[in-house]
């Protein structure tokens, strides 16, 4: 049984590497955030050796024994259910249809938590906000486009068998300039995450320099790739760049427009913005640009309050965790299961 000098460990599988946060039995962070390499291409075996020495490097960090470490929460890039991975996504081919929390456990003798990394990124925000105490919904841009849905009380929602919150899979009523809906990277069609992710850029990106309106765009005249000029796309929108704005801006009311019907779902008074937008300078543009999206497609009862005009229903902030948010979720969220 944990006792009052327990720690809890998050670790955070990605597909580069493996974030760890430890926290204590008062819920106070112990010690610095500790990276090392995911090797998730190598299999499970390859990447729990790397778990090992994250949570060696938490112990040492916090001066503590290893054993200290009374549970721990995980979360895999990757479907998974009751601790089984579903899909291989961007892991090595033996995690599929393996009990990765179960051999976890056995091989650190503690229990363990898993869910996937957009649900721990909402454990993590919801974690940050002490004085939050109602439901919180992540929206995460990206590569692809994630979420998570947390319940009052700090709980995640996963569903019956952990798919909930698939939010980058919503069909959204927007087509391309020939009237076709874009094709997802999931093999459907309209689905946001098409609009609404980096994948999403490359391809608006592709279409707009190909019209003559943009044929003198400085990234007409660089040779290289798309998926190259894509990444310096946030760069230009910072200096106020017509065509980067024109892009984020359809991305972000688009955005703002698909979350007004996730709120009509769940109702969670917070929603939260994550993805590396967060850190850009012209956020707050993009926010305003989610809002009018939102706006356009929300029922008034979810912007505002009918009894109390001055009471907004429906809160929007961007994510405060970084690259962190999903190792912190789930150390809080093993300190709270085996505490």
């Amino acid at each position: 049984m944990a006792s009052d000098t327990s720690y809890y460990a998050g670790l955070d599988i990605g597909g580069t590497t493996v974030k760890a946060v430890l926290v204590n039995h008062l819920a106070e962070q112990g010690g610095p955030l500790t990276e090392v390499r995911s090797l998730v291409k190598d299999g499970y075996e390859a990447t729990f050796a790397q778990l090992d020495k994250a949570l060696d490097q938490l112990a040492s960090g916090a001066e503590i024994e290893k054993s200290a470490i009374a549970g721990i929460g995980l979360d895999v890039p990757a479907p998974s259910s009751d601790g089984v991975i579903w899909g291989r996504a961007n892991l090595g081919e033996d995690w599929v249809g393996t009990d990765i929390r179960g051999k976890l456990s056995a091989r650190t003798g503690v229990p363990v938590h898993m869910t996937n990394d957009g649900n721990a990124a909402a454990l993590g925000e919801y974690a940050l906000r002490r004085k939050h105490v109602g439901s919180l919904l992540l929206v995460a841009p990206g590569t692809g486009l994630g979420g998570g849905f947390v319940l009052p009380g700090g709980r995640g929602y996963e569903g019956a068998n952990g798919m909930a919150l698939e939010v980058g899979h919503i069909s959204v009523p927007f087509r391309e300039d020939d009237e076709k809906l874009p094709k997802c990277s999931c093999g459907l069609t309209g689905c946001l995450e098409a609009w609404v992710s980096l994948v999403a850029l490359r391809r608006r990106l592709g279409l707009e320099l190909s019209k003559m309106e943009w044929t003198e765009h400085p990234l007409n005249s660089d040779e290289i790739p798309v998926e190259e000029k894509a990444f310096k796309l946030r760069e230009f929108a910072e200096k106020g760049d017509p065509l980067a704005v024109q892009i984020f801006k359809q991305q972000g009311f688009i955005l703002g427009y698909s979350i007004a019907d996730m709120v009509r779902s769940f109702d969670p008074g917070l929603v939260v913005i994550g993805g590396g937008l967060a850190e850009t300078t012209f956020r707050e543009k993009y926010m305003e640009w989610i809002q009018e999206g939102f706006a356009d497609r929300a029922w008034p009862v979810y912007r505002r309050s009918p009894i109390d005009p001055e009471k907004i229903t429906t809160q929007f902030e961007w994510a405060i965790g970084g690259d962190a948010a999903a190792a912190i979720g789930m150390a809080y969220t093993a300190r709270e299961l085996f505490q």
